[in-house]
């Protein structure tokens, strides 16, 4: 039994058929789903008296002193645990001695983060790098966090920013008073 392989005029589409156009425009597009959107919308009875008013739910994190400004040194981190002391709750504080985002103190270079990286929950702790304000590279997948920029991803496989721990300096007392991102591991940060 032998087979034929189809000829280039048996798979060629019809000469009448346009080659290379969109089936649908860029403007139509965005017209269909916005009517889309609209739709779903009325179907879930949004704005009605049917629908139901879901409550807001306020994060009362605690309120931990963490370290004494006076006794912080610069580029030695310093540990803690935050919110609790549950999974993945390791955290650090640090003078960076240069501004960084979210930094408290005269010079806004006294930030804190958590120490459990974002992508598959690698132990940060030990891995500060003075001479870049860097965390990392976690052990795991080598994902290193900037510490002056909100603990924005430098390079490695993570894809979200490290939870930075909210300071709150009250005269020479640092006291932890939220998280600023997620903690590996955790639907809810206050829920270890």
């Amino acid at each position: 039994m032998t087979t034929k392989t189809p000829t280039a005029a048996a798979v060629a589409p019809p000469e009448s058929a346009e080659h290379g156009k969109c089936v649908m425009s860029r403007r139509d597009f965005l017209f269909a789903s916005g009517a889309t959107t609209f739709t779903v919308m009325v179907m879930l009875n949004a704005g009605t008296a049917e629908a139901q008013q879901v409550p807001g739910v306020a994060a009362i994190y605690p309120r931990k002193l963490v370290a004494k400004l006076s006794q912080l040194k610069q580029d030695e981190p310093v540990t803690f645990t935050y919110p609790d002391d549950g999974a993945h709750a390791e955290s650090m504080v640090v003078k960076l001695g240069v501004p960084a985002g979210g930094g408290v103190g005269p010079d806004r270079d006294v930030i804190g983060f958590n120490l459990v990286c974002t992508h598959q929950g690698g132990p940060l702790s030990g891995t500060y790098k003075p001479a870049d304000k860097a965390l990392g590279p976690c052990p795991l997948h080598l994902s290193t966090y900037d510490l002056t920029r909100h603990g924005i991803l430098i390079s490695g496989q993570a894809y979200q920013s490290l939870p930075q721990v909210l300071l709150e300096l009250d005269g020479d007392n640092i006291y932890a008073i939220g998280m600023f991102g997620l903690i590996f591991g955790r639907y809810d940060n206050l829920q270890g």
